[in-house]
């Protein structure tokens, strides 16, 4: 299993208390901690509007932290889970991946989505379609995207976006163009996007939902005549990690939220415990995990499950 590992940005409110001038510091040292202790990459979620309210809270946006860890780490790379497919017309994006891929020696990850924050949406001007117009975006941007990234001049006519001779340079370093991770487990629309165009999936969900939407793209990846096995699946987990049971416990409460239901849907545990979970989760198709650590900031979780966890069971 590979691993990633979020960096805090203050979207979930994890940069509360520490003030202004220090959060970018913050989130550099978590990136290089991250990279120092064996994850793969490093995550930022694209939101402008804190989570799980909206706040005053700083939330760093998420291309403007792509390009600064570009420059302030070496080797981890650089994803975003996942970019609001609303938010930047995907021209644009696409222009922004490419520097950015380019910026960081090829170490971009580019992950995207259909959008589902009525609130920043609503405060930011943008539209708020119904799910079926915003994953009709989706497709599109995609197509975008992949064209953008791999054309010498882009023309194209749909229903959302219209392009006529674009041109992009420079080109991303990675051939043929940036892993494109597609978020979301919509059954019907997203699922088949995934099937048509994504090199990663990422959808939620227990043991059960996760055999069932890995079910769901198998068929639709059958209908385009695409290998299932040319898609990576992940998977988000929060993750309380520590050496005994009784310094979880400690850990967990002091963790904002429901403690019972990071039980039922993260990674609790000591080591041995996580690891076991996770082989068992390997065991039924999850190639990725993505972890977000509470105690990023101001704990040790991210260096235990660095140095303990990925040694058994990463490749």
């Amino acid at each position: 299993m590979r691993f990633g590992a979020f960096v805090p940005q203050g979207w979930r409110m994890d940069l509360t208390g520490i003030p202004v001038d220090r959060q970018w510091d913050t989130m550099v040292s978590v990136a290089r901690v991250a990279e120092e202790v064996g994850f793969e990459s490093v995550w930022v979620y694209d939101h402008f509007h804190t989570s799980p309210r909206p706040s005053q809270e700083p939330t760093f946006e998420a291309w403007t932290v792509m390009a600064g860890l570009a420059e302030a780490t070496a080797g981890v790379r650089l994803g975003q889970m996942c970019t609001s497919v609303s938010y930047r017309m995907p021209s644009y994006l696409a222009k922004v991946a490419s520097c950015i891929d380019v910026m960081s020696g090829g170490r971009l990850e580019v992950g995207i989505g259909a959008g589902w924050y009525e609130h920043e949406y609503r405060g930011y001007g943008y539209p708020f379609p119904k799910a079926a117009a915003r994953i009709g975006q989706l497709d599109e941007a995609v197509q975008i995207l992949l064209a953008m990234w791999t054309e010498d001049r882009v023309t194209f006519s749909g229903e959302h976006y219209t392009l006529v001779d674009a041109f992009n340079r420079p080109k991303p370093l990675q051939e043929p163009h940036p892993p494109l991770w597609i978020a979301g487990g919509g059954e019907q629309l997203t699922l088949n996007v995934v099937a048509r165009f994504a090199d990663y999936a990422n959808f939620a969900g227990d043991v059960e939902a996760f055999r069932h939407k890995r079910s769901v793209l198998a068929g639709h990846c059958a209908r385009v005549g695409r290998d299932p096995a040319e898609i990576t699946l992940s998977r988000n987990w929060d993750v309380v990690v520590a050496e005994t049971e009784q310094e979880v416990e400690a850990k967990l409460a002091g963790v904002t939220g429901d403690a019972a239901a990071l039980r039922r849907r993260g990674l609790v545990g000591t080591p041995d415990q996580i690891a076991e979970r996770l082989t068992a989760w390997e065991g039924e198709g999850l190639a990725y995990s993505i972890c977000y650590f509470p105690d990023a900031t101001h704990g040790d979780g991210m260096r235990i499950f660095g140095e303990q966890v990925i040694p058994r069971i990463g490749g």
